[in-house]
């Protein structure tokens, strides 16, 4: 027999396999490729922990593969030493989330460490909050974050709340790997594991105590407090955890004029408003921008289903709403406050911004308007997290923000992963702030251009199918590598830089970055574990159109080298 059918065999006749799951497999018995889909690999468990459609069979995510990742990751916490091991879960709306993270928590509890669980769906943010407010051991959030509803996953934080880096994810996958059968698994009854004390369930005191950490931050609340009656805030949690929290942050604050889009309030695994639950896409905000128009809201606000990424909306000189990129709004961010910062007298001479290499070097520009450096890390908020932990051990410098450009922002060093909530309230009080001052953030934004230039981006991405096209990916990557351009559109490449290599005491990757002379640049960023690859542009004109021009150029010469 091939694999695929002995390991089909297998889940049909193991005892440990439910009789549920069992006629799932039953009624897929004539259907020769979904049973070669759900089994002819493990679903990988990576360094961002596991993601996958939900199903039986090992390359689904279900109750079993969920089960073996949560044996590996015990293993490792038990080998760390740690005199009182404990992990904290999370998990977000969708299909099957609480049950894998029950799941998982009664695995933990079978291997002596105890399980801290929320009773409740929790964003992402509050639970890297939890594990370091807790003192725990690790964490893990069950989500997939926004894509497609049949989809879940399971992420993995370390004892700073930050995501695994590779180094220990490393050995985290090690230990998964070595669960070939799921009788290797040990697992508590609910009863026992609460029994024992193994099983603990985190009621509101960890939620209020997030609440504080967040509101610790803002900077004008008086001014919000003067202006409240008059400013007006739309907000959607696209179906997911964002819905309670971002409501109580904005209204601790002073926020009083703030409507939910009640169509997208409640918890809906299908997420059946929208197609893609993904605050990165104007589509997402449809029924808000509907309903912004209606009320003459000031900005809308969206968060994706475990609340770790944020979407503004605001007015164009038109009245039309404009959806922010995430380097626009990061860019807003870091100026509102700096700026907030300085006129209080608590900016820290050792200040630092963190950004990714893929992310706009619109925010670092203005960051060094207000004296403070910006650090660049790969792409991953997880990287941001490791920074922020190393500076607090030695001190070098004072963490003020950190972001990347697909929509994740972090103020403050309470958690480490990037937060839509304490994002929410940082836009809506620019926003307000701003008001106050007779502009809307569009026109912010247009001021920032003209003081700092016009940095324009764009992202665009290639998928090849079929089996080799990580391996065609990779030799594409190679040829840029081995042949780099020397001028496009008449300006020069002056440097080509090979994240392969190792730069600037960064991880090893296989990224590469074209700098232009005129302050341009492109970036090569292939997945490593699917057929895709990922081209990063922008670019920084003295106007619009010019800026318009440079990014088109630029695109057109990649694009046709790479489908040529």
């Amino acid at each position: 027999m091939t694999r695929v059918q002995t390991e089909y065999q297998l889940w049909l006749q193991d005892p440990a396999v439910d009789e549920q799951t069992k006629q799932e497999l039953q009624a897929i018995r004539e259907d020769e490729r979904e049973i070669e889909d759900r089994f002819y690999k493990d679903l990988e468990f990576g360094t961002g922990g596991l993601r996958g459609v939900i199903g039986a069979g090992t390359n689904r995510i279900n109750v079993y593969t969920v089960g073996r990742a949560s044996q590996g990751l015990a293993q490792y916490v038990n080998g760390t030493g740690a005199a009182n091991p404990a992990i904290v879960l999370a998990y977000d709306s969708r299909h099957m989330s609480p049950e894998f993270a029950l799941e998982s928590a009664l695995v933990f509890a079978g291997n002596g460490i105890k399980a801290y669980l929320f009773q409740t769906l929790h964003a992402t943010p509050q639970l890297s909050f939890a594990v370091r407010y807790l003192g725990a051991t690790a964490g893990v959030v069950v989500t997939a974050s926004h894509n497609p509803p049949e989809y879940n996953g399971y992420k993995v934080y370390g004892a700073d709340g930050g995501q695994l880096v590779p180094e220990f994810a490393e050995q985290v996958i090690e230990h998964v790997q070595s669960i070939n059968t799921f009788d290797k698994v040990k697992k508590l009854s609910q009863q026992e594991a609460e029994a024992q004390g193994l099983l603990a369930w985190l009621g509101d005191d960890v939620d209020q105590a997030y609440i504080q950490a967040v509101t610790a931050v803002s900077q004008n609340p008086d001014v919000i407090k003067e202006i409240s009656d008059d400013f007006r805030v739309i907000f959607t949690p696209l179906h997911g955890a964002g819905n309670i929290p971002v409501r109580e942050v904005l209204k601790a604050v002073g926020f009083e004029q703030v409507r939910v889009v009640a169509e997208q309030e409640l918890p809906d695994a299908q997420f059946s408003t929208v197609k893609s639950p993904n605050p990165e896409e104007r589509e997402a905000f449809t029924l808000a921008i509907a309903q912004a128009k209606e009320w003459n809201a000031d900005i809308i606000i969206g968060t994706d289903p475990d609340a770790d990424r944020m979407g503004a909306v605001v007015k164009d000189p038109n009245g039309e709403y404009v959806v922010l990129s995430g380097n626009q709004s990061g860019a807003i961010i870091v100026n509102y406050l700096l700026s907030s910062m300085k006129e209080r007298g608590i900016l820290p001479a050792n200040g630092v911004v963190i950004k990714t290499i893929v992310t706009s070097e619109m925010g670092a520009v203005i960051a060094n308007h207000y004296g403070i450096p910006t650090l660049n890390t790969l792409t991953g908020f997880k990287y941001i997290g490791e920074k922020m932990s190393q500076f607090e051990k030695t001190g070098e410098h004072t963490y003020l923000f950190g972001y990347e450009e697909s929509y994740g922002y972090l103020a403050g060093d309470y958690a480490r992963d990037k937060d839509a909530v304490i994002a929410a309230m940082l836009i809506a009080e620019a926003a307000a702030y701003y008001k106050k001052q007779g502009k809307t953030l569009y026109e912010v934004l247009q001021e920032l251009y003209e003081s700092f230039g016009y940095f324009l981006e764009k992202l665009e991405s290639r998928t090849l199918k079929g089996k080799d096209g990580v391996e065609q990916i990779g030799r594409m990557v190679e040829a840029w590598r081995t042949n780099p351009p020397t001028e496009i559109s008449g300006t020069r490449v002056i440097a080509v830089e090979d994240y392969a290599q190792g730069i600037n005491g960064l991880p090893r990757e296989n990224v590469l970055k074209f700098k232009l002379e005129d302050g341009s640049w492109f970036c090569l960023r292939p997945s490593g574990t699917e057929p895709k690859i990922k081209f990063y542009f922008a670019v920084q004109g003295v106007t619009g159109p010019e800026a318009a021009q440079q990014l088109d150029g630029i695109i057109q010469y990649v694009l046709n080298r790479v489908d040529g």
